[in-house]
């Protein structure tokens, strides 16, 4: 389950996340999830307030170069998951 807690610091993230403006540079395409009981895998996101709640946390970077993954946000659910098959993240969000 893909609970994610937007950290204030990069000390307390699992990873730093920068958002692409285009779907081709990412490595995972994600799609927020209003509800925690749907968040699954690694590409469906649910936002929460609480480290206690989270399955992973990130913190968002200025460069793409600060980043451990390039994200990009789709508009549907089945658009959502790894466009870098190989990356060292992939199965650890959710």
């Amino acid at each position: 389950m893909a609970k994610i807690l937007v950290a204030a610091l990069a000390s307390k993230a699992d990873a730093s996340v920068f958002e692409v403006p285009f779907e081709t540079q990412a490595d995972l395409c994600w799609y927020e999830l209003p509800h925690r009981q749907q968040a699954e895998g690694d590409a469906l996101w649910c936002f929460v307030d609480y480290e206690a709640d989270a399955t992973f946390r990130i913190f968002r970077v200025k460069y793409a170069t600060q980043a451990d993954i390039k994200t990009f946000k789709v508009k549907y659910p089945d658009q959502a998951g790894w466009r870098n098959a190989s990356h060292r993240l992939r199965g650890q969000i959710g």
